[in-house]
């Protein structure tokens, strides 16, 4: 039997079928981003997504960086769903609308990136396991943030009306944006945002600065349960 190669883009498949001959266990697209896999897909310039496109570029690939769109994939979906990325400057931006969806079979996966997972497994690092004595709640597991605790956490890190925006839901603050759900409690102000999504939205579309996020996370007791969701988005996303 012929050993699968590796493409230098690699699809899913392909990627999944060499880590499987290389590592002599089965994988599968969500085992693949829960190690840290980095997918991206091509885009060719259209005037719909012109913001993704610096002056003279008409193709580029774009990561998969957001935790929500690699959730998106983890879960088994048929298509692949961007809402934030980085733009052919390197530079992070959140998509507009319901962002941008394209079919399952675009993802691809850089030789490199690949190249590199295979040594991390062969290869781990001895594991700290004083970090694991005390007990850890997941951010997925978590529903969000409620008006007031949303208004204590990011208390003055920039010059954006937080309670306007989240009461007039639109934009970063509305549906399928940082709100996620209603409060069982009901009442005016039932909402519950989802704070890393919240974050980003401030930084990218509002211009808060990152240092002023990044310390409402470090100090925040409010924003503890999602400071490894937030820690692990900069990391995806280079900042």
């Amino acid at each position: 039997m012929t050993s699968p190669s590796l493409p230098y883009r690699a699809t899913a498949l392909d990627a999944c079928a060499w880590l499987a001959q290389q590592t002599g266990t089965p994988w599968t697209l969500a085992r693949l981003l829960e190690q840290g896999g980095l997918p991206f897909i091509w885009l060719d310039y259209s005037a719909a997504w012109a913001e993704l496109f610096h002056d003279g570029v008409t193709r580029y690939a774009a990561p998969v960086v957001f935790i929500e769109d690699k959730q998106h994939l983890a879960a088994g979906a048929g298509d692949v769903w961007l809402r934030f990325t980085r733009d052919s400057g390197n530079l992070p931006i959140e998509l507009k609308g319901q962002g941008l969806r394209v079919p399952l079979d675009g993802l691809h996966f850089q030789e490199r990136d690949l190249l590199r997972l295979l040594k991390e497994l062969q290869h781990p690092q001895p594991v700290d396991t004083a970090a694991d004595k005390a007990p850890v709640v997941l951010p997925s597991a978590l529903k969000g943030l409620g008006r007031e605790q949303i208004l204590i956490a990011f208390a003055g890190v920039g010059k954006v009306d937080l309670d306007q925006g989240m009461a007039s839901g639109v934009g970063i603050f509305g549906d399928d944006g940082a709100r996620v759900r209603k409060n069982s409690r009901g009442g005016k102000n039932s909402h519950l945002w989802h704070p890393v999504t919240l974050a980003f939205g401030l930084h990218d579309v509002h211009r808060v600065p990152m240092a002023h996020l990044k310390k409402a996370f470090a100090t925040q007791p409010l924003l503890r349960d999602w400071k490894a969701d937030w820690l692990e988005s900069l990391r995806l996303l280079g900042e």
